[in-house]
C-alpha cells in the first residue's frame, strides 16, 4: 500500500495500480442488483461525499440500462459471492469506480473506504484493487451509560457515524437503571435515562448503517440502583450491604437467585424492554454478583455450591430470554471461576470473555469456551476508564491480544467495552484511540496490528490532517506510566485525586520526583494543543483532562509533604482554588454531550477532592 494512503481499517487485501481516476463531470452513481432500493443509504452516503470532498454533484440512478459512459461509479450486488456476506470488491481505475458485494452490507463497507479515499485524495483517486472481508462477523462497542453519563441522542447519533465508518456493526448501551421503564419510575427518576421512543429512532438510525442495537440490561449483579429502594430493597441477596473482596460495600449489590420475586422482576424488565429493539440477541449481564452466598442464599450455597447456585439463576433467566425468541448474551467471569460448570451451558447463549488488562488471558479462557462448544466474543477495553486520560499501551496491548487470541479459538465476536467507573471523568474522545484501534483489529487483524493509530484517529476521529490530535491523545494517554507507580484497571493519578490525602502518602513507591516528572511529561505532550487557535469542545476536553492529571500531580506532591510533617497552607490554598475551576469546567465540558442525570453524582467526586484542602 501506498505509505501515504492511511484508511480505518486497512483493507486485507490492497493493490495500488499506478495510476489516476480523475472526479470531474456530471456522472451517475448505478445501483445494480435485485434490490437497488437497498443500496440507496450507501449510494446517498457516497454521493454527499464526492460533494463535500470534489464539489462534483452525481446522481443516483438504478439498473443496467443507463448509457455505460456516463457511469463513475457502479454498485453492483452479486450472489456468486455470497461465501463472504460482508466482503467486498472495490476497484478504480482510469475509466471509473467498481464495487461488488453479495449483499447491501458489503455495499456499504465498499463505500466507507471510498469515502476515506475521497478523504484524503478528493478529485484524483488512486487506482487499486481492495478485496477485503472481516476477521469478526460481530465488531460490537459496549458503552457504558449508566455510570452518570447518559449521552445526548446527538452525541449518540454522532458516535454511531463514528463507528458505522470504521465498520462496526454491533452497539450495546450498557444498562441497570437508566432506560425509562414505565412500571418503575422511582428507579430512572432524575437519571436522564433513554426512553422507549429514543431507542426506537436510535435503533432505526442503527439498522440503516447495517448496526445492530443490542438490548443490555444487566440482570443479577450491579443492582445497586435498584436495591436501595424500598420497592426493591427485600429482593437483595444483603439487603443492608455486605463485606466483598473488594471491600465493604454499604449498599446492597446483587438480587438474591433463590428468591422467586427475583426473576419476576427480570420478567417484568424483559417484557417492557424488549419490545423497542429489532435485534434478536440480549445482553443480560450477570457479571460480578460479589455477594452471592452471604445473605439470603447463604444456606443454598453452602449445600450446592456458589457456582451451582449462580449457574441455575441465569438458566432460569437463559429460559426467559428463549421464550422472547431471543439469543442470551452474559459477561463470563463468574462461570470461568467454575470451569466444571461451562459444560452445562446451553450451546445457544453467547458467553461474552472480558478482560482489561494487557496480559488478560484471553488463550486460556477462549480455549475453555471453545473446548465447550460454546459461542464466545473477546471483550477487550479501551483502558479509558478510572484513568481521566487513559491508558494507552495497555489498552493497544490488551485489545491485539483479544483479537489474536479470539482468532485462534474461533470466537464469533469482538466486543470493546467503554466503562464509566468512579463517575466517568474521561471525556469521550478519550475513548477514541481504543474503539478505533479495537474497529481496526476486529475487521482484519494481521492488516492493522502495526497501523499508525495516533495519525489514524487524528485523521478520522478528530478531523484533523496535521496529526496533531491523534498524537497528543495517544501520548496524555501514556501519562499513566509517568509517576512509576501501576495500578490495575485504573492509574494512580485517578486514584491520587479520589482519595483521602493519608491514603495518597501510604501509596508505596509514590514519590514526589515521580510526581514531578509527569508534570514535566504532560507540558511537554500538551504544547502543541496551547498554539492552536481554535476553541472547540474536543481541544477543551482535552485540556480539563490534562488540568486533572497536573491537579493530581500537585495533590500527590502536598500529601506526601503532610505525612512528612510540611503543612504547605499557600499550596493548600492553591490546590482548592483549582479544585473550584476544575469542577466548573467539568460542568462546561459534561453538557454539551450529556444529559443533566448522573452530573450531580460525578461531581460529588470532584467537591469531596475540593473539601480535603478546607
Amino acid at each position: 500500500m501506498d505509505e501515504k494512503l492511511l484508511l480505518l481499517p486497512s483493507p486485507r487485501r490492497l493493490t495500488m495500480l499506478g495510476d489516476i481516476f480523475p472526479v470531474t463531470g456530471q456522472r451517475l452513481i448505478a445501483l445494480d442488483g435485485p434490490r437497488p432500493q437497498a443500496l440507496l443509504f450507501a449510494a446517498s452516503r457516497l454521493q454527499r461525499a464526492l460533494r463535500q470532498h470534489t464539489g462534483v454533484t452525481w446522481g443516483v440512478v438504478a439498473g443496467a440500462a443507463v448509457p455505460q459512459e456516463r457511469v463513475g461509479v457502479l454498485l453492483s450486488v452479486l450472489p456468486e459471492k455470497a461465501q463472504r456476506l460482508q466482503g467486498y470488491e472495490l476497484r478504480i481505475s482510469p475509466d471509473g469506480i467498481w464495487a461488488a458485494a453479495a449483499s447491501p452490507v458489503g455495499i456499504f463497507y465498499a463505500v466507507t473506504t471510498l469515502c476515506q479515499l475521497l478523504d484524503q485524495r478528493h478529485c484524483d483517486l488512486p487506482t487499486l484493487h481492495v478485496n477485503d472481508w472481516p476477521d469478526f462477523p460481530s465488531r460490537g462497542v459496549m458503552l457504558d451509560i449508566s455510570r452518570d453519563k447518559v449521552p445526548t441522542m446527538e452525541t449518540l447519533f454522532n458516535l454511531i457515524d463514528l463507528l458505522a465508518s470504521w465498520k462496526i456493526n454491533q452497539l450495546q448501551l450498557y444498562t441497570e437503571h437508566t432506560f425509562a421503564y414505565q412500571n418503575h419510575p422511582e428507579v430512572w427518576a432524575g437519571a436522564s435515562p433513554m426512553t422507549g421512543e429514543e431507542i426506537l429512532a436510535l435503533d432505526a438510525y442503527c439498522r440503516e448503517r447495517f448496526i445492530e442495537l443490542v438490548p443490555n440490561q444487566n440482570s443479577f449483579g450491579h443492582m445497586s440502583r435498584w436495591l436501595t429502594h424500598e420497592r426493591y430493597n427485600h429482593l437483595a441477596e444483603c439487603p443492608a450491604g455486605c463485606d466483598t473482596e473488594w471491600g465493604y460495600f454499604e449498599k446492597p449489590l446483587s438480587l438474591c437467585p433463590v428468591d422467586p420475586d427475583s426473576l419476576n422482576l427480570i420478567r417484568s424488565l424483559m417484557d417492557e424492554l424488549l419490545p423497542h429493539f429489532s435485534s434478536r440477541q440480549f445482553n443480560v449481564g450477570c457479571d460480578e454478583t460479589l455477594d452471592l452466598g452471604q445473605g439470603r442464599s447463604q444456606r443454598a450455597v453452602a449445600e450446592k455450591g456458589k457456582g451451582r447456585v449462580y449457574l441455575d439463576f441465569v438458566l432460569d433467566i437463559y429460559r426467559e430470554v428463549k421464550r422472547r425468541g431471543r439469543t442470551m448474551q452474559f459477561w463470563g467471569d463468574i462461570i470461568m471461576a467454575h470451569p466444571e460448570l461451562v459444560a452445562e451451558l446451553p450451546r445457544d447463549v453467547i458467553a461474552l470473555e472480558w478482560g482489561y488488562e494487557a496480559e488478560h488471558p484471553f488463550d486460556d479462557h477462549s480455549a475453555r469456551f471453545a473446548g465447550a462448544g460454546m459461542p464466545f466474543y473477546v471483550c477487550p477495553g479501551t483502558s479509558s476508564w478510572n484513568t481521566i486520560a487513559g491508558r494507552t499501551d495497555n489498552a493497544l496491548e490488551n485489545l491485539r491480544n483479544a483479537a489474536e487470541n479470539g482468532l485462534k479459538h474461533g470466537a464469533a465476536g469482538y466486543l470493546i467495552t467503554d466503562w464509566g467507573d468512579r463517575g466517568h471523568w474521561q471525556p469521550l474522545p478519550v475513548s477514541y484511540l481504543g474503539l478505533a484501534y479495537g474497529a481496526a483489529l476486529a475487521w482484519a487483524c494481521e492488516a492493522n496490528r502495526d497501523m499508525d493509530i495516533a495519525q489514524a484517529i487524528s485523521v478520522y476521529a478528530f478531523r484533523d490532517s496535521t496529526g496533531v490530535m491523534g498524537r497528543l491523545a495517544y501520548d496524555l494517554g501514556n501519562t499513566y506510566l509517568e509517576p512509576g507507580v501501576l495500578v490495575p484497571n485504573s492509574s494512580v493519578l485517578l486514584r491520587i485525586l479520589q482519595e483521602s490525602p493519608d491514603k495518597i502518602a501510604a501509596r508505596g513507591g509514590l514519590t514526589e520526583k515521580g510526581l514531578q516528572k509527569s508534570l514535566f511529561y504532560i507540558d511537554q505532550v500538551m504544547s502543541p494543543l496551547i498554539n492552536r487557535p481554535d476553541g472547540d469542545l474536543v481541544r477543551r476536553e482535552f485540556s480539563w483532562a490534562a488540568d486533572m492529571l497536573r491537579h493530581a500531580c500537585r495533590r500527590g506532591m502536598w500529601a506526601l509533604g503532610m505525612a512528612q510533617g510540611k503543612k504547605d497552607r499557600d499550596l493548600g490554598q492553591q490546590l482548592g482554588r483549582e479544585a473550584d475551576e476544575l469542577l466548573a469546567e467539568h460542568r462546561r465540558i459534561w453538557l454539551p454531550r450529556n444529559r443533566v442525570g448522573g452530573l450531580k453524582d460525578s461531581q460529588s467526586r470532584l467537591e469531596k477532592m475540593g473539601r480535603d484542602y478546607r
